[in-house]
């Protein structure tokens, strides 16, 4: 706990363009070989990429052709959730929580996309109509933040990407998912989300973040290069790129499937 306010110590990593691949493994290793709690804000990623969910299947939520045509980087992250697709436009930011920390939010999904949406709505005080609505954060009716979470014994990882700007090209790498939430209603995705960059500047909705963090950690800076931050050789990331033969095997499945259901 810190000296003041008796507030939990929250360790803060700021990123710049990182690629999404070592982000997502650094937030695993932290989750599972750190003692600390951490804020990981990254503005951007190196290239695009569709990041998915551990139980994801490409064949049913990627349109595996064009990725493979267009050599879209795949990557299947540790958490739940569902699938994205990410660049040098998008704002990631992650929460990794000991469960004691906030004692009053319950180590469970629902509690802790309560706790994320009460935050956010700090951050987004006066600007949009911003809401939590089923586990996505939205202006009115349109997506703007996707969520994942994992939780393990005494700690939990909660990270978003936001879509400060998108183009719309890449959301055709995107299949309409089978499961979508209701307030969706079967849109398409030019109809479905939204850009944060029509509401409020990146710098300031980092800072806005970073302050309404303040109000239940004490907030402190870290280089990644401190001693502070776990460099575990032995810890092996089950967040991973999925290989071209291992899409290529998904797409060759998929049209045999959709050959004999022609047939």
């Amino acid at each position: 706990m810190s000296s003041r306010g008796l507030l939990p110590l929250m360790n803060l990593v700021r990123l710049n363009g990182v690629p999404i691949l070592q982000q997502l493994q650094l937030e695993e290793r932290l989750l599972r070989t750190s003692s600390h709690n951490w804020c990981i804000v990254n503005d951007g990623t190196n290239e695009p990429t569709i990041v998915m969910g551990i139980s994801g299947k490409p064949a049913e939520l990627l349109e595996i052709g064009p990725v493979l045509q267009d050599k879209v980087p795949v990557v299947k992250r540790f958490s739940g959730g569902g699938t994205v697709i990410v660049d040098h436009r998008t704002v990631f930011i992650t929460f990794i929580c000991n469960t004691d920390a906030l004692p009053s939010v319950q180590p469970y999904p629902r509690p802790i996309m309560s706790w994320s949406g009460q935050l956010y709505s700090k951050v987004f005080q006066g600007v949009g109509d911003f809401s939590l609505r089923e586990n996505d954060y939205v202006f009115g009716n349109r997506k703007f933040g996707g969520n994942a979470q994992s939780i393990t014994k005494g700690r939990w990882v909660h990270h978003t990407s936001f879509l400060w700007d998108y183009e719309m090209m890449n959301m055709g790498y995107l299949k309409l998912p089978k499961r979508a939430p209701d307030y969706r209603q079967a849109r398409d995705h030019s109809d479905f989300i939204c850009r944060m960059k029509d509401y409020i500047s990146r710098q300031e909705f980092i800072n806005r973040t970073i302050s309404a963090l303040g109000s239940q950690f004490s907030v402190t800076p870290l280089d990644l290069e401190s001693s502070d931050c776990p460099d575990d050789t032995k810890f092996v990331p089950s967040t991973r790129l999925l290989g071209k033969q291992e899409l290529e095997e998904c797409f060759e499945s998929e049209s045999g499937n959709v050959i004999l259901q022609s047939l």
